[in-house]
């Protein structure tokens, strides 16, 4: 099977072409990466690529609840871990900067931060906070000219981080309504100015920041996760969304990032995303696809077979089979994950699902 060959990405050679999916977990105590989660990782270090959870880039990018970030030293060291473990056990992982932005609450962050986004329009809802449960999301601030160029300039610092901590990689989170996705959606971007209005303007900011990582670490090292058609966390879809995210991917092929990956939770009852707008951004993009959105052994192949994409994600069947390469290469039962342990602290659920 395709599945299981190897593929060159970038200058990495991945033992096969299955990806593990970013998926929070909510392991790292103090937002700093630990024992536990380089042990989580490792478990799972026969795909052919790891992409970690959604890892804050800046202090203001803090949404939920003990996720990680990479803009401490502390942190730094943390992730050294993971990667270490990885790398001993022959895989390859990347890291995904995932800023939450508006999608986010003052309990969950550090004193002294912010939560912002593209204007300032509250998501509908809760937030579930350690201290006080469930409360309601914010009014966030809408980003300034100059807020913006500091959050540029973390999610920079943060890929040199990524680098520094030994990952092979970085992918941005752009995609489920997070805050790359805030300046992508006009259900959360209303802003007059150069950074709203047109497809080409709510473009701009997930443009610059690509632009700017890639020229820190190198474009060969980075991807992006995008989700046309989304409609997690407020997310809309939208006039001429695919015409917004064809120019995207062009403009994304230009700066010569190492892939896209495509979300597709239509598998969890979301909004489908068809044939025409994953061809048309395979198309404009020209580059390495991840394809995603509860594939099976067999959807996978045949998507690689297809030509629908190079490599294919698999998010849930990696939190309760760590070995799920070689379940899915021999045929044998999949264990059945415990969505109760998904965001609990502590290794029941996370760490203690056995290999075949």
């Amino acid at each position: 099977m395709k599945l299981f060959t190897s593929f060159r990405l970038g200058t990495l050679e991945l033992q096969n072409r299955m990806v593990m999916a970013p998926m929070t977990r909510s392991r790292a105590i103090g937002n700093v990466p630990n024992d536990l989660m380089a042990e989580y990782y490792g478990q799972r270090a026969n795909a052919g690529l790891i992409i970690t959870e959604g890892t804050a880039p800046t202090a203001n990018g803090l949404g939920y609840a003990r996720i990680p970030g990479i803009y401490s030293d502390a942190q730094v060291e943390g992730w050294k871990k993971v990667t270490k473990t990885v790398h001993d056990k022959g895989g390859r992982i990347f890291i995904q900067l995932m800023h939450t932005g508006r999608v986010s609450h003052v309990l969950n962050m550090e004193e002294g931060t912010r939560v912002l986004s593209a204007s300032a329009i509250a998501l509908d809802g809760n937030m579930y906070t350690d201290q006080e449960g469930n409360q309601p999301y914010p009014i966030p601030a809408e980003m300034t000219l100059e807020d913006i160029r500091t959050e540029q300039q973390g999610y920079v610092k943060a890929a040199k981080n990524a680098i520094a901590a030994g990952f092979d990689g970085v992918e941005l989170h752009g995609a489920n309504g997070y805050l790359i996705d805030q300046f992508l959606n006009p259900a959360s971007n209303q802003r007059t100015d150069s950074y709203g209005g047109s497809l080409a303007n709510r473009n701009r900011f997930a443009l610059e920041v690509a632009q700017q990582v890639a020229q820190a670490i190198g474009a060969y090292r980075l991807g992006i996760r995008i989700s046309p058609n989304g409609v997690f966390n407020g997310m809309t879809i939208f006039p001429k969304a695919l015409e917004q995210y064809a120019f995207l991917a062009k403009e994304l092929a230009a700066i010569g990032l190492a892939y896209i990956h495509v979300v597709d939770h239509s598998s969890m009852g979301a909004p489908a995303v068809g044939d025409n707008v994953k061809d048309t951004i395979r198309a404009a993009f020209g580059g390495t696809i991840i394809v995603s959105g509860g594939l099976t052994a067999v959807a996978a192949e045949k998507a690689l077979q297809d030509g629908k994409g190079e490599l294919a994600a698999f998010g849930r069947p990696y939190i309760s089979n760590p070995d799920l390469v070689n379940r899915l290469k021999n045929g044998l039962t999949l264990q059945d994950p415990d969505f109760s342990t998904f965001y609990t602290p502590g290794e029941k659920g996370y760490t203690d699902y056995p290999a075949a």
